[in-house]
């Protein structure tokens, strides 16, 4: 199990270069196809519309500088891709927001690399929820490159939260191809007394033996929390050292709203490493 395509959300901001520096190393490892799509923040619906009007200027100026931002963040992936060494890539322009374009393009890749929101560098082609989003209608995982926090490697120290369930299991799965690769992998299961039927009279029994089989080292613990299980995660893996965590992305969204969990908000918000989320 690999991955043969990997796509990376490209725009202009301060950690998109780490994001696709992150996104040429996992492609590098599994040979894969990276794909680099920058959007220019304009739905596509408008131009299948015909609503756009060549006629207003103004209106041209503002579409001009959105394609040119696009036409930038291409031309720095290109460059990156050379000095990679990536094998086999290609550049995308979108003519839509981020959650439609890079929506859209997930549905054919095996891996999407997005950036965390960063509300202090608004973008205008990328609305606030956009790595939730991708999360929960890509039907693809998604890898989150925070905004914040050094780390110099990806997926060589994973930690799984697990429970066992639906968005869970599928988590793990699509991360194997990484978790192949790490040096030791940590499963950390919460307050498991709360949910008995789903993990067992041992609980990570079932998921350790899962993981072995595929030729994973791998190491389970359990913890008891009364405060916010996302808190009590994201301490977790600064205590271990991760670099890299693996969980399902819980919640629904209504319209364009995204309505998340709490663990899953309070990750989304404060990762200070890669989070590989899959609903």
């Amino acid at each position: 199990m690999t991955y043969k395509t990997v796509l990376v959300h490209l725009d202009e901001s301060s950690r998109s270069a780490l994001r696709v520096k992150v996104a040429a190393e996992i492609a590098i490892a599994d040979n894969a196809h990276l794909i680099g799509t920058a959007v220019t923040g304009v739905s596509r619906f408008i131009y299948q519309d015909g609503n756009i009007s060549a006629s207003d200027p103004n209106l041209t100026i503002h579409l001009n500088f959105l394609r040119e931002r696009a036409e930038k963040a291409i031309a720095s992936f290109g460059k990156s891709m050379r000095e990679f060494g990536v094998a086999s890539f290609e550049s995308v322009i979108a003519n839509d927001e981020a959650g439609g374009g890079i929506g859209l393009q997930a549905r054919y890749s095996d891996l999407v690399v997005v950036g965390q929101t960063n509300r202090d560098e608004p973008s205008p082609s990328v609305l606030p929820d956009f790595p939730e989003y991708i999360v929960m209608n890509s039907g693809r995982p998604v890898l989150i490159v925070p905004y914040t926090g050094d780390f110099t490697t990806v997926a060589k120290r994973p930690l799984i939260s697990w429970d066992a369930s639906r968005e869970s299991t599928r988590a793990v799965t699509d991360a194997i191809p990484l978790l192949k690769r790490a040096d030791l992998v940590q499963v950390a299961i919460f307050n498991p007394k709360a949910t008995p039927d789903a993990h067992g009279e041992q609980p990570g029994a079932d998921i350790a033996l899962y993981l072995a089989r595929h030729g994973i080292k791998v190491e389970v613990s359990v913890h008891k929390t009364s405060t916010d299980i996302g808190n009590a995660l994201l301490s977790l893996a600064h205590d271990l050292d991760s670099d890299m965590l693996v969980m399902g992305g819980y919640g629904h969204s209504r319209f364009r709203e995204m309505i998340m969990g709490g663990v899953t908000r309070t990750i989304l918000e404060s990762m200070t490493i890669p989070v590989l989320m899959s609903h």
